[in-house]
């Protein structure tokens, strides 16, 4: 009886492989440092499901997940709950990035500074990702690869502890659209089952096919399913590239179907029984037909060049060239004549080009199942990256309540959680409200936008930073900032509702509703009079946005600091003679009371005294951001943000007496 079976034990390792024509399910546990598995079951979707490893129909896939599992139950006699999964899809992008960092003078390199330095590179890889067509869809950063670095331009294999001034970093960025994170959360969650483990299709079979020890060589894994043809490209000991190509094993069977005029699942059975002398087939007519299985080679062969052809195109698009030994994985893998094919398409000595599954043994085993079959890269892949922690999302961490989606492998810190789940540095500083900024017969007043509304961001409970560490079981609160809104005044508002004298803005009379735009010149009594006398003045060219520069991470983003919507004139606001002698002086702008006495601080060792704000609200740490004297748009080392001695958040808020140090941190 199901009811009386025991729950997963937390050893239990259980991957499951959404393919495009099948789903795979193994279910291990780690043994002396591999994984030992001990079921593996696999059912065929009853229909067209999925497309180019893209989940269509969520409730037909989240029926065949169900029944592998229930199968996988059967055999271990108890309840699968947690699963480790693989997203695959047709719009998977990696973009490469390159960023240098030029420090003031020779500096030891630390770990905060190379952390700014691959974040810059990853900001750059991100741009084409805005530049194209796809401005309006979401994606979610999988990882990076750092495939080079540079120290006063020699080449190194790592940077920290060095002494240097100018560093460079390359790295591989992949991304995926959301939709295709989100349709396979869609699918467990329909199957019942709670997502554990979710990395690339590319990087598990990786894991499998070449094991970290082999990785020194420039070896290529093409995993070939039904659907899409997944690349990884590794040497010098590093993951450089990973890459997807949409013709798989389905071309294949469709190019049966065309010139056969069968169903899917006829041309299917024809592609496996090409081998036999005659192919008894029944076309979509109704009618039996015969064919010979040197005919139905040659259509399959004529495909087969094409797919080889795509892999090798896409394997020199990252690689440069042909790597030195490359492994066919995946059920499209076992097609009969493809391996030359693949060798010739990329020029290789045949001999370097072999199917998956020799080097299994190196990280699975098993008594009941023999694992050496190319088809099991992906799902022996998952359960051993999980199993194994060969990524860092083979554990749970929770986001606001729910379990977070994790790609990256290596360290995680909470600024890159947030990236994967969606959040932008927008999300975690928001932005003050536009600054209105008029001139008033000459003089000019600058109206404040309202300061922004700063995220709250807990890790276990206790205020954090962007760039603090995230580890298994732990949780993280946040909640996004909320953007200050912009300065908005009318004439009214400026001048005083009764105000009846003459005023032009911009050389034109208008009635005090008018709202006022930054830039506005505004003439009142004499001067306005003065002015309609003679022509205005040519209009200013508009300003040429500046242009999109490297990112870096939000701690080093400059922050305006918040103040009240009070107007700051530029000069005193005193009416010019004319403008007494013509009519009424304009009223000024009113200064609200402030909401309470002064907040006493000490800051970098000198008292400060910051008047109340207005409406009440509390100051916080990144309010003197800009007072700091650091150009927070060109960091080029380190900050120390301490409130009494302690590192402290840029959303923490200040209190009376508090000693606050910004300063750049000594080497």
């Amino acid at each position: 009886m199901a009811e009386d079976r025991k729950i997963q034990p937390s050893e239990l390792v259980f991957a499951l492989d959404i393919g495009t024509r099948s789903i795979i399910g193994v279910v291990g546990q780690v043994v002396d440092e591999r994984l030992k598995v001990l079921a593996i079951e696999k059912e065929e979707h009853g229909r067209r499901a999925m497309l180019d490893g893209q989940i269509e129909d969520i409730e037909q896939v989240a029926k065949v997940a169900r029944r592998v599992t229930e199968r996988l139950e059967e055999k271990l006699h108890c309840s699968l709950k947690r699963v480790c999964v693989a997203a695959a899809g047709r719009a998977l992008r990696t973009e490469q990035g390159h960023y240098a960092l030029e420090l003031p003078q020779i500096t030891k390199i630390t770990s905060d500074i190379i952390s700014q330095l691959e974040s810059g590179a990853v900001a750059q890889a991100e741009i084409p990702l805005s530049d194209g067509q796809d401005t309006q869809r979401r994606f979610y950063l999988v990882g990076y690869t750092v495939s080079g670095y540079l120290l006063d331009r020699y080449p190194m294999a790592t940077l920290r502890g060095h002494n240097g001034q100018l560093l460079e970093a390359d790295v591989v960025a992949t991304f995926l659209p959301s939709e295709v994170v989100e349709s396979l959360y869609a699918v467990m969650e329909a199957a019942g089952l709670e997502v554990a483990s979710l990395t690339l299709e590319p990087i598990a079979a990786l894991n499998a096919v070449i094991p970290a020890e082999l990785r020194l060589l420039n070896l290529v894994l093409a995993d070939i399913g039904a659907g899409t043809s997944d690349i990884a490209v590794c040497r010098d000991g590093a993951v450089v590239g990973y890459t997807m190509a949409t013709t798989a094993g389905d071309e294949i069977t469709e190019e049966l179907m065309k010139r056969y005029l069968v169903d899917f699942a006829t041309a299917e059975r024809m592609k496996i029984s090409m081998d036999a002398e005659t192919i008894p087939y029944r076309d979509v007519l109704g009618l039996t037909q015969e064919t010979t299985g040197g005919e139905v080679r040659e259509v399959v062969d004529a495909a087969a060049r094409t797919l080889a052809g795509e892999i090798a195109k896409h394997v020199l698009s990252i690689n440069g060239s042909a790597p030195s030994a490359l492994f066919l994985a995946g059920g499209g893998s076992k097609l009969s004549g493809l391996i030359p094919l693949v060798a010739e398409a990329l020029g290789m000595d045949q001999r370097r080009v072999a199917l998956a599954g020799n080097n299994y043994e190196i990280s699975a085993f098993s008594g009941e199942y023999q694992l050496n079959d190319p088809e099991y890269a992906t799902p022996l892949g998952i359960a051993v990256s999980a199993g194994l922690g060969l990524i860092s999302d083979s554990y749970r961490i929770m986001l606001n309540g729910q379990p977070a989606k994790l790609f990256r492998s290596g360290a995680l810190t909470v600024l890159d959680l947030l990236m994967m789940n969606g959040y932008s540095s927008a999300d975690l500083l928001g932005r003050t409200g536009k600054s209105l900024s008029v001139t008033v017969d000459g003089q000019r007043m600058v109206f404040r936008g309202e300061s922004a509304v700063p995220c709250t961001l807990q890790l276990n409970g206790a205020d954090t930073t962007p760039s603090a560490l995230v580890y298994a079981g732990d949780s993280l609160l946040f909640t996004p900032a909320v953007p200050g809104k912009s300065a908005q005044r009318t004439l009214g508002d400026l001048l005083g509702r009764d105000y009846t004298g003459l005023v032009t803005v911009n050389g034109q009379s208008v009635p005090l509703e008018t709202p006022l735009q930054s830039g506005d010149a505004i003439l009142t009594g004499a001067q306005a009079a003065a002015a309609k006398l003679t022509p205005p003045p040519a209009p200013e060219p508009p300003r040429t946005p500046a242009p999109r520069g490297p990112v870096v991470r939000p701690e080093a983003i400059r922050t305006p600091p918040p103040t009240s919507s009070t107007p700051r004139p530029a000069a005193p606001q005193t009416a010019p003679a004319a403008a007494l002698q013509a009519g009424p002086t304009p009223a000024p702008a009113q200064v609200p009371t402030a909401a309470g006495p002064a907040l006493r601080l000490t800051f970098n060792g000198q008292p400060l005294s910051l008047p109340a704000k207005s409406d009440g609200a509390p100051y916080y740490l990144m309010d003197l951001l800009d007072r700091s004297g650091i150009d927070f748009d060109h960091l080029q080392r380190s900050v120390d943000l301490l409130i009494n001695g302690q590192s402290a958040p840029f959303m923490q808020e200040l209190r009376p007496y508090d000693d606050i140090v910004i300063r750049y941190t000594e080497s």
